[in-house]
């Protein structure tokens, strides 16, 4: 019973972490919007959305590492899809025009999935076995 206790802490953190990393994509587009053209907002945002996730899988891993890079790259990656396609485009934007932006979701989307297993591959790496 606690082993399972514990993997199910682990999988709602992966998910928290990975909710935050969308949250902080969503910050980063919000307050582009207000400052920069939407070109440099996207441009902003392809940057900061893997040095985001980059940092949000250091914690992950640091402290629960309850999944392998690939399990968690795949589990972050879909969360932030899901939320794009379920919330950010219905609601927020009212159309799914953005899926049709390589800057706006593919670019860092990918970026997002590389930061989160490259970071997981080298916490692994460097941890003792």
């Amino acid at each position: 019973m606690a082993e399972r206790t514990v993997r199910l802490s682990g999988v709602v953190a992966m998910l928290l972490h990975a909710l935050a990393g969308w949250a902080y994509c969503g910050l980063l587009i919000g307050m582009g919007r207000r400052f920069l053209s939407m070109h440099a907002t996207l441009a902003v945002h392809a940057i900061g959305a893997p040095i985001g996730f980059g940092l949000l899988s250091l914690l992950y891993f640091k402290r629960f590492a309850g999944t392998s890079p690939l399990q968690t790259a795949v589990v972050f990656l879909s969360v932030v899809v899901a939320m794009d396609v379920f919330l950010v485009a219905p609601v927020f934007e009212r159309s799914y025009a953005m899926f049709a932006s390589p800057l706006g979701t593919w670019i860092p989307f990918a970026l997002i999935f590389a930061a989160t297993y490259l970071t997981g591959l080298a916490v692994a790496r460097g941890s003792p076995r």
